[in-house]
């Protein structure tokens, strides 16, 4: 008799199989990010785990669908969660119809809850002047390694300066960056490569940490480890600077970006070309900082003119 030991793992079913080879045609065709994948990985999951009378993809109903959606939204799930979690499980029933000759998708005719227009949050200048400042302000002679401080500034710089998001931050390889020209190429959601300015006070930032760090190749961006930066650190590095100062909100890397595209737009840049430096494939993405900038405009004649 074999030892309890010597037991081998269950073989991955069919169905298992078709997400797998799912979330390969994802990588390998679409260029995923392993975040997007990831994401997609547990939207299948979670649906198979909801379902109790789950026996495969195409015994799926659109009333099941259905009753899943209500489901969620009866558990208080944002419509952006719901969304995401629905363009998940839409990707995966296409690609069985396109792929693996599925007759119907039954997620066709689920109508989902529209996306809320709520309008980002923007950081004022003077906020962004207090939190950029703070890494070099709070150093500490004992935080080893002694580079951490200018690491820090250059991340905050970064993102204020260039509007790149998170993972394309963390993407940054030192090759990426032209000091010289002051651009920087970013590859994008899609795989999809961009050139941006940096501006000067980014490329300062990010001289003196690759100088004190010997950052000349690989990752631009290093943990302590000396490895490439996580989104996990990088997020826990912003949320250490923000307790330290005045700012009453929680901010995250996408505020920053935010920031960015609204102050660009308050200043008078071109609404097509602020999309082309944040990525957005569609432009009324990018609008949405318009009804920012106009509600900011507003408040300024609210405050100033004598007849508001």
């Amino acid at each position: 008799m074999a030892d309890s030991d010597d037991k081998q793992a269950p073989e991955a079913s069919a169905e298992d199989e078709l997400v797998d080879a799912f979330l390969e045609f994802m990588r390998v065709e679409k260029s995923a990010s392993k975040h997007t994948l990831d994401g997609y990985a547990r939207a299948l999951r979670v649906f198979r785990e909801w379902d109790p009378k789950f026996s495969e993809w195409g015994a799926c109903s659109t009333t099941t669908f259905r009753k899943y959606l209500f489901e969620m939204m009866k558990l208080g799930r944002s419509r952006a969660t719901v969304r995401q979690h629905f363009a998940a499980l839409r990707s995966f029933y296409k690609w069985l119809r396109d792929r693996r000759g599925m007759k119907e998708n039954p997620l066709a005719d689920v109508q989902l809850p529209k996306p809320e227009r709520k309008l980002p949050v923007v950081l004022t200048a003077k906020h962004l002047d207090e939190l950029l400042e703070l890494p070099l302000k709070s150093a500490d002679e004992k935080v080893k390694p002694s580079w951490l401080p200018l690491r820090d500034a250059a991340v905050l710089e970064l993102f204020y300066g260039t509007g790149i998001r998170l993972q394309e931050l963390v993407d940054l390889n030192v090759e990426d960056v032209d000091v010289y020209s002051e651009t920087m190429r970013v590859m994008g959601k899609g795989a999809k490569e961009r050139m941006v300015p940096v501006g000067g006070m980014a490329v300062k930032a990010l001289q003196k940490y690759q100088s004190a760090a010997g950052v000349r190749n690989g990752p631009l961006i290093i943990s302590k480890q000396r490895k490439r930066i996580s989104r996990r650190a990088v997020s826990n590095l912003l949320d250490k600077y923000l307790k330290m100062s005045s700012i009453p909100l929680r901010v995250t890397p996408h505020k920053l970006r935010h920031s960015f595209a609204t102050h660009l737009l308050d200043a008078g840049a071109d609404l097509r070309a602020v999309q082309e430096l944040l990525g957005h494939a569609d432009l009324s993405t990018t609008q949405i900082y318009t009804h920012v900038s106009f509600e900011r405009l507003k408040d300024a004649y609210d405050d100033a003119h004598p007849r508001a």
